[in-house]
């Protein structure tokens, strides 16, 4: 990794690596405030006859609340007709709720403070899927301020926002209050997130970019592991909210020091604003960190216009191959953040309580990232992403066919596999889509496909509404759109080793390599592409003028060579040439207007090639006794 030295270079690992646990805390912090614990009715003696009303303790639970066969009934009362001693019928509750406490380690939570349960259980999905949609409008957001501002003013600037409203959340007096607040608390992690991935992986060399980012993705499952003991450590969702708050402020004070965090000089040069790039490289060169192509870049580009050119993401839609790679990205990215649902679905009977399910989520994702950490350095991004891709579409169709006919030992398999499986598509997704896209533009772009992941998301909290009935067509729908995906995960590039495109040209000049050879460590360009590289011939002209010098002495030939490209040829004055002279059994000279005598290599042994037609390079070539331009 490009970080400088032993301190500055562990300093700086710091600055990329430890804010991922703070924001895997934000993230991970809705799991625990919408997690819903056993309840059931409080009797209401209002509702029993007479003589049943003096009774107390599991005698009035057993008449008021109907007995289910897992427990008490959560959500029903009997009715008691006037004057009869047996109910003829239930009904809703009427006196709230008791709950079995805590629950993921709170004694209060969003659920039990306004009791989101039974008729208004449809509130917690509404709540989960309002702060996925912040992290989409957040990664958009974000993104194209990275392009605009900067990558380190985004992430300071969304950390200062979120604990103003992290503390909104806390201080909240009404469910609405809670759903704009988390909105926007969401938008704010989303921007601090999306800033700090793409700064990060700018400032490192090819071959340590996998291995800083999955370093992070480590540092953010470590976050998610920490939540359940600062949950039992708080015990109220006020308080666990304010803490993460806390830890934010913290986080922005700190990164709010230069040597934890740098702009990212590869868009500085990008955007050509050489001054700050020229700082920004003195300060790494001085923590003796090697940056020798962004300082032969900075050299290039210093004699170019002073003024800095940003790009906006719409330059994408004009672009051919940036646009396709960026739509089957963040189409894989939704598909694997999507299916995930219809896997862990097969996982909840068995992980009935809150820290058993949430260790086992974690711990296939801790799975995943050591696979791609392991595997797509060694065989390249797109051969993993494709293997990933067809085990989730296997593993979903065979649960969606065969789910009633198999063991529960191979269903809990399939299920824990194609968990892992879609957790890898979509961290290398968005891995693969921060390395193919240009720097000019790499934040909007990517911020879509961060965004595509998070809508992907919210079709768990969709189909976890009470009485939904669209979670079959669910299945069937992603199983599908995972098959489509291993089409189109084909025809992307390979980025492993190679450095990261600056330009929309460089963005377009990437080409898909063969899938089961091993592609070359850099792309080879055309000589002269047509938008990128000017037509300047003065360095193939001298080139030229050199190949052709000889030191050797000329021969005698009947007949002359055609000229050279671009050069007059031999023969009459109409031409600009001289006579010829001669040729040998392995060279023939012939002196040239401005060159003197120069010596070509002979077409075939034993003869002199014949000149070509008048108009044509070697015409007017005229023999010892001949004509010119005779055969």
């Amino acid at each position: 990794m490009a970080l400088g030295g032993s301190r500055p270079r562990g300093r700086r690992a710091a600055g990329g690596w430890a804010p991922c646990a703070a924001l895997a805390l934000g993230w991970a912090l809705g799991w625990a405030l919408g997690a819903e614990p056993p309840h059931r009715c409080r009797p209401d003696t209002a509702l029993l006859p007479p003589p049943l009303r003096r009774l107390g303790g599991p005698a009035l639970l057993r008449a008021a609340v109907p007995r289910l066969r897992g427990g008490w009934s959560p959500c029903q009362l009997y009715r008691y007709p006037p004057g009869a001693p047996r109910p003829n019928g239930t009904g809703p509750c009427t006196r709230g709720w008791h709950y079995a406490l805590p629950a993921a380690g709170l004694r209060a939570n969003l659920v039990t403070q306004w009791d989101l349960v039974c008729a208004s259980r449809w509130k917690v999905p509404l709540e989960q899927t309002t702060h996925l949609l912040g992290w989409t409008l957040g990664s958009v957001t974000a993104g194209l301020a990275c392009d605009r501002f900067g990558r380190r003013p985004t992430f300071l600037l969304s950390l200062a926002l979120a604990v103003p409203v992290g503390l909104g959340v806390a201080l909240a007096v009404d469910f609405l209050m809670v759903l704009v607040a988390r909105l926007l608390f969401g938008a704010a992690l989303a921007g601090a997130f999306l800033a700090l991935y793409v700064a990060r992986l700018e400032l490192c060399d090819p071959p340590h970019r996998l291995g800083v980012t999955m370093v992070a993705g480590f540092f953010w499952i470590a976050g998610e592991l920490l939540l359940p003991g600062l949950a039992l450590l708080c015990r109220d969702w006020r308080v666990l909210q304010g803490a993460v708050t806390m830890i934010l402020a913290l986080l922005a004070a700190c990164w709010w020091c230069p040597a934890l965090l740098l702009e990212s000089p590869r868009w500085l040069l990008a955007t050509r604003q050489l001054e700050r790039a020229r700082k920004t490289l003195q300060a790494l060169a001085e923590d003796n960190c090697p940056q020798d192509s962004l300082l032969a870049e900075l050299e290039a580009v210093s004699e170019g216009p002073p003024q800095p050119r940003y790009h906006s993401v719409c330059e994408i839609c004009g672009t051919r191959v940036i646009w396709k790679n960026g739509a089957i990205l963040g189409f894989a990215a939704f598909i694997g953040s999507g299916i995930r649902h219809c896997f862990t679905r097969n996982l909840v009977p068995h992980l009935p309580h809150f820290f058993s399910s949430h260790l086992v989520l974690v711990s296939t994702e801790a799975a995943a990232c050591l696979f791609v950490c392991l595997t797509a350095e060694r065989f390249g991004r797109r051969a993993i992403l494709l293997l990933c891709t067809v085990l989730t579409g296997i593993s979903s169709l065979l649960l969606l066919a065969l789910t009633q006919y198999l063991l529960e030992l191979i269903v809990l398999t399939l299920s824990v596999v194609g968990t892992a499986a879609s957790h890898a598509v979509t961290m290398l997704s968005i891995f693969f889509a921060s390395e193919v896209l240009p720097t000019v533009v790499r934040g909007a772009g990517l911020g879509l496909v961060v965004g595509a992941n998070f809508v992907g998301k919210a079709a768990a909290p969709i189909t976890a509404i009470p009485n939904s009935r669209g979670f079959f067509l669910h299945h069937v729908v992603f199983a599908s759109f995972a098959i489509l995906a291993v089409l189109s995960i084909m025809l992307l590039p390979e980025s492993r080793g190679r450095s990261l495109p600056q330009s929309l040209q460089d963005g377009e000049s990437q080409r898909r390599p063969p899938l089961f050879r091993r592609p070359p460590r850099e792309d080879h360009l055309p000589l002269l592409a047509p938008h990128a590289i000017p037509h300047d011939y003065s360095r193939l002209a001298a080139s030229t003028k050199r190949m052709l010098r000889s030191p050797e002495p000329p021969a005698r030939c009947s007949r002359a060579p055609p000229a050279p490209w671009g050069l007059p040829a031999a023969g009459g004055a109409e031409h600009g040439g001289t006579p010829v002279q001669g040729c040998n059994g392995n060279s023939r000279t012939r002196v040239v207007e401005g060159l003197g005598e120069q010596r070509f290599p002979r077409g075939g042994a034993g003869s002199c090639p014949r000149s070509s037609g008048a108009g044509s390079p070697g015409a007017g070539v005229t023999p010892p006794g001949g004509a010119a331009g005779s055969q």
